[in-house]
């Protein structure tokens, strides 16, 4: 009866520290899949918002002076047409800036008014739109601008007002007359604050530029991960006269701070797995010594150590494949519902997101699963090995 209560309560024992150890590598599994989840999408976030503002490459001409829009560039040079027939290219557009100063309200704001024409891509610009409409084509210049709600609000401006911009120009003031057609948002302040877009045609005249001169062409890609290609598009179709500027070069700074978040995540990842596996190796040494004399009697009769490791191993790969299920249905159930109903919301301020984004790269999530299970069984050959150091003579007479 004795031994009896002993083997019930060893028991409970046992399998109550199964299902913590099956738990945690449920834990540790969500964990691991909503931290890659979340920072993939934080990423893809950011770089989507610097590259709508600036396209993934820029082409002028070379400019040793430094001076924006000082030397301008032949609308459509030959080379455009090779760019825009590159099966990665998404689209390849002119562009031209021209900083100014716009007043209202007793209140002054100084802005970079970017030039844009018929062959711009709104679609960045369009998912942050948050009033009015995007700049409409017309056979003259359209006096329509879009700015930011953080200047609009600065400034005490509405939807359809209209402004005075004042340009400097060889010690000369312009002044042009404008109205608020749109308005965005997107939560990057170092651009929310001074960007404004104009049709190009309006630069052209305050540069003293013929129409068919600009600034530059802007070159976006389908794909981020395409990013490598614009080396070989450069060496092959741009020629020499002209300078290129990639994103990543341009704002090294942001690109940068993204790349330290994959460090993090090779952390979390690295202490999720160490803890999981620390579980799982509390479950199997418990499995082991309850079966100590069970051990020693198949060794007595025959079985080698490296079979019974063997049972043991398997009997914790199915606690750790079990805890691995539970914890994608979690981590995917949980990053699905946040990236459904946007649950988590964020100061936008900080953030430059107003919630936790969530982005599924499947390839990831599969090697996360992967790389999990291999360590984890790597990490239980260590207390397997106690198997083979149980001296059968010693556990029966024990028994």
């Amino acid at each position: 009866m004795i031994y009896g209560r002993r083997s019930g309560v060893t028991g409970q024992r046992s399998n109550a520290i199964i299902k913590i150890a099956v738990a945690g590598i449920a834990i540790g599994m969500t964990v691991m899949l909503l931290a890659t989840s979340i920072v993939a999408g934080f990423q893809e976030e950011i770089r989507s918002k610097v590259i709508g503002f600036g396209s993934h490459l820029q082409v002028s001409l070379y400019n040793p002076q430094n001076t924006l829009g000082a030397k301008p560039m032949p609308m459509e040079p030959p080379f455009i047409a090779t760019l825009r027939s590159v099966e990665a290219v998404k689209n390849v557009q002119a562009y031209a800036y021209k900083s100014g100063i716009i007043a209202a309200n007793g209140e002054i704001e100084g802005v970079m008014v970017k030039g844009i024409d018929a062959q711009f891509d709104w679609s960045f610009f369009e998912q942050n739109m948050i009033d009015g409409k995007r700049l409409g084509s017309s056979e003259k210049a359209n006096d329509s601008v879009i700015l930011s709600k953080s200047v609009l609000d600065r400034l005490e401006l509405t939807l359809g007002e209209k402004i005075t911009v004042s340009f400097f120009q060889d010690e000369r003031e312009r002044k042009r007359r404008f109205i608020i057609g749109g308005v965005y948002e997107t939560g990057m302040e170092q651009f929310d604050g001074s960007i404004i877009l104009a049709d190009l045609r309006h630069i052209q005249k305050l540069n003293n530029w013929d129409s068919n001169q600009v600034a530059g062409y802007e070159v976006l890609l389908k794909r981020f991960e395409d990013l490598p290609l614009l080396d070989d598009l450069i060496m092959e179709y741009i020629p020499y006269q002209y300078t290129t500027l990639k994103i990543t070069d341009q704002f090294i700074d942001i690109f940068g701070w993204l790349e330290l978040q994959d460090l993090n995540v090779f952390i979390i990842l690295g202490l999720m797995i160490l803890v999981s596996g620390i579980n799982m190796i509390s479950a199997l040494l418990v499995l082991i010594l309850e079966r100590t004399n069970m051990i020693g009697l198949l060794k007595a009769m025959g079985a080698h150590s490296t079979s019974i490791a063997r049972i043991f191993l398997y009997n914790a790969a199915y606690l750790i494949v079990s805890g691995i299920l539970i914890g994608n249905i979690l981590g995917i159930g949980l990053g699905w519902l946040q990236k459904t109903f946007q649950l988590v919301k964020l100061d936008q301020s900080n953030y430059y997101v107003d919630h936790v984004p969530v982005l599924f790269e499947w390839s990831t999530l599969f090697w996360v699963n992967i790389g999990s299970v291999m360590a984890c069984l790597l990490m239980l050959m260590i207390p397997s090995l106690i198997v083979s150091k149980i001296d059968p003579v010693k556990t029966i007479k024990f028994n």
